[in-house]
């Protein structure tokens, strides 16, 4: 991964970089609008073919995700660097249901923390993918 320098404290990242830090995440939270409403869920997923990979349960999430334009975020901090960052894709979300594509999904490293069934997989294809880098001047503040 290339380090240069953040201009005026900030620095675009091209989609390679993107896609390589959605790889390193293990928590993203998937935004969508419900009843009118935005809404935005933590959630376990894996990357897989230029596509995002979440599981999940029947419920808000399922519903207000499936067919429709959303958000999908990760971000984090490097210590070392003093450097933030984070990533945004937006598109549409399908659900998944040919059999073929149901086995690659499983086989994916995607394992929710919450307990239930989550029988319902959902690919997002980014139509964007946009991400960046910031230095943190102020400090960072301890758990």
């Amino acid at each position: 991964m290339r380090h240069e320098p953040l201009i005026d404290g900030t620095r675009e990242l091209d989609s390679h970089e993107c896609w390589d830090l959605l790889r390193q995440a293990v928590i993203g939270r998937l935004a969508v609008i419900h009843d009118g409403t935005p809404d935005i869920f933590p959630v376990n997923f894996a990357v897989a073919h230029g596509t995002v990979v979440v599981r999940t349960a029947a419920g808000t999430k399922h519903a207000s995700a499936r067919n429709q334009a959303v958000a999908f975020e990760v971000d984090g901090y490097d210590l070392e660097r003093a450097e933030a960052w984070s990533v945004v894709a937006r598109g549409t979300v399908h659900e998944v249901t040919d059999l073929d594509e149901t086995i690659a999904v499983m086989r994916l490293p995607l394992l929710p923390w919450a307990s239930g069934s989550k029988p319902h997989l959902l690919r997002l294809l980014p139509t964007t993918l946009t991400g960046r880098r910031i230095r943190v001047e102020g400090g960072v503040r301890q758990a």
